[in-house]
């Protein structure tokens, strides 16, 4: 045997033939505790799950207990089930490229809308995240449990410490927190172990304590507790948002729907121009022998102007539906073919009558228009800040509490003397002598109080602005239909007369294409003050807070008659059917 060998042996300490209990103890903490944490960890798809779980269980209890109903609400769209790795530009890119061809309905853009807008699906993603910061604010004042195990072993003493800690935390409602608190040390000495004395010693404490705010920050002044006052307001507002903007969204895409199909109409009409032009100018040239050379120039003239006139009106259309395109959220290489059957309805409907006077509308309006009803609530929400910052200004009492039994010989959490409790109850004073920033605080939550004042009483002028205007607007497109209706049936007279006369000599040609110029303008013109009175109703019933879209073809739905808190008055819808007289200048302005 060599002599490194011999060296080797007599400088190695003498091993115990088996493990130290406290070694394998030591080994074991460390296995189980990297065992428990690997089951504990849940896959991000269950986290996923269980925040929709919360999250889509606050947005519909909110929802019924401010709507008295409820839907299905889901943020999920078709690449929600995928792998973000998984989603690749070439695919998005590829997928703009889709070609179809569909005839669309009204009915079917408002659900092509709702399943598809881009803009629809921020708006939900916006509620959806709002809720979710509720129920980060509602966790804190769940217990909160933790557990960990720290294990060191220190080679310069000698010296192998496991800390193990379980326990929980509690914030109160009142202001306060609780915690309990068990804690495991265990400490081992391995130089008495090498030397075939193994030592262990094991200290355990329990310990639970209370702290109360008495004065400033107690119960609702609490900022935890303010926290979790706005998160679960916030929800309310980010739900009458939603709603509010479900409406909006539908009113724009009907109204985006119905100008597409008052386009069409118009270059229905530009055609129809374009060809009785035309047909004029062929008429000149086949007596063109008797008819002066000039008249034949300006009735080709006309034709070429019609002519172009129809083909600007077809790219504007055309430019106008793709942009109907991207609001669906429909691929540009789609098309579509609106359905005229929905302007055919509301001809036949007609105009319906909006017999509401300023003041009512108004009172109606703070009371259901749901912006409104934000507008209010964000000044009460003012006025709290206001009380908050003021209860700063206080001093700060506390209250505290504890109790801890701490065992001085190896035992175990089983085996604690009850006698060795240790307890203590104290207060704690902060007395306002510095309070600058508190001051400044409290100063700045009156400024932001009047401010909001204002911002509310301007929210209340611009509504019933919104309310007046659309009212005067709603008049003025009725007499604008009723104006144009009757220009276009002069108009039809006018073309048949003077196309009448110019054939007979009596008549120039001008003057046919000053009768035509007429009958194009209103043509258009009746179609879009038919369109245009649908806009401005629907919006005003908006604007009240009437307009129910979840109604099948609310389009074409009376929506005031069932919100009006009483009966209709006949006189008003009678005056508001019939055609309005022209004031003189003189008494609108008369003081």
């Amino acid at each position: 045997m060599s002599a490194d060998v011999k060296r080797n042996q007599v400088m190695q300490p003498a091993r115990p033939t088996t493990q130290s209990p406290a070694v394998l103890w030591f080994c074991s903490t460390i296995a189980w505790g990297a065992t428990l944490l690997l089951l504990a960890g849940c896959s991000a798809s269950h986290y996923q799950r269980s925040a929709d779980k919360d999250t889509y269980s606050i947005v519909q209890h909110v929802e019924a207990r401010l709507f008295g109903k409820t839907n299905a609400f889901t943020i999920d769209t078709p690449y929600s089930g995928r792998k973000p790795t998984d989603i690749l530009p070439p695919e998005l890119i590829e997928d703009r490229l889709q070609t179809n061809r569909r005839v669309l309905s009204l009915d079917a853009a408002l659900d092509l809308a709702f399943s598809r807008s881009r803009a629809y699906q921020m708006q939900k993603e916006t509620l959806y995240l709002t809720a979710l910061s509720l129920t980060g604010a509602r966790h804190a004042f769940s217990p909160q449990f933790f557990a960990s195990s720290d294990a060191r072993v220190s080679p310069t003493d000698g010296g192998a410490v496991v800390h193990n800690q379980v326990g929980m935390d509690q914030l109160l409602k009142s202001g306060g927190s609780l915690s309990l608190t068990l804690a495991n040390d265990i400490i081992n000495d391995l130089l008495h172990y090498y030397n075939g004395d193994p030592q262990r010693s094991i200290i355990s404490t329990i310990s639970v304590n209370l702290a109360q705010p008495l004065l400033a920050g107690a119960g609702m002044n609490h900022p935890a507790v303010e926290a979790l006052t706005q998160a679960e307001r916030n929800v309310i507002y980010a739900v009458r948002t939603h709603a509010f903007f479900q409406n909006q969204f539908s009113l724009e895409i009907v109204n985006d729907y119905f100008t597409l199909l008052a386009q069409k109409d118009t270059i229905r009409n530009r055609y129809a121009n374009y060809l009785s032009r035309g047909l004029s100018t062929r008429r000149l040239e086949a007596r063109e022998d008797r008819e002066q050379l000039a008249a034949i120039d300006q009735a080709r003239q006309s034709e070429l102007s019609a002519r172009n006139t129809y083909v600007n009106e077809v790219a504007r259309y055309f430019t106008a539906l793709d942009l109907f395109k991207i609001k669906l959220g429909l691929p540009l290489g789609e098309r579509i073919f609106l359905d005229d059957t929905a302007l055919a309805e509301v001809k036949q409907v007609g105009l319906l009558p909006v017999p509401l006077d300023p003041v009512l509308g108004y009172r109606l309006a703070v009371r259901w228009h749901l912006p409104t009803l934000n507008n209010i609530d964000a000044f009460e929400d003012t006025k709290r800040k206001v009380r908050l910052a003021a209860d700063a200004l206080k001093p700060g009492l506390t209250f505290f509490a504890d109790a801890s039994l701490r065992s001085d010989q190896p035992v175990d959490y089983t085996h604690f003397d009850l006698k060795q409790v240790r307890t203590g109850i104290g207060f704690n004073l902060d007395l306002p002598f510095e309070r600058r920033q508190e001051r400044n605080n409290y100063r700045a939550a009156l400024v932001r109080f009047e401010e909001q004042v204002r911002d509310l009483t301007l929210s209340l002028d611009e509504l019933r602005d919104d309310i007046e205007e659309g009212l005067r607007t709603v008049a003025q497109r009725r007499q604008n239909y009723q104006i144009q209706t009757n220009a276009l049936a002069l108009a039809n007279r006018r073309v048949e007369s003077s196309t009448l006369l110019q054939q007979a000599g009596r008549a120039e040609v001008r003057d046919v294409i000053e009768a035509q110029d007429a009958q194009i303008s209103a043509q258009n013109a009746v179609t879009d003050a038919l369109v245009s009175y649908q806009r401005v109703r629907l919006q005003l019933m908006l604007d009240i807070g009437a307009l129910k879209t979840v109604a099948d073809k609310f389009w074409l739905k009376d929506h005031l008659t069932d919100f009006m808190p009483g009966p209709v008055p006949v006189a008003a819808t009678a005056a508001a059917a019939a055609e309005q007289p022209v004031i003189p200048p003189d008494q609108l302005f008369e003081k």
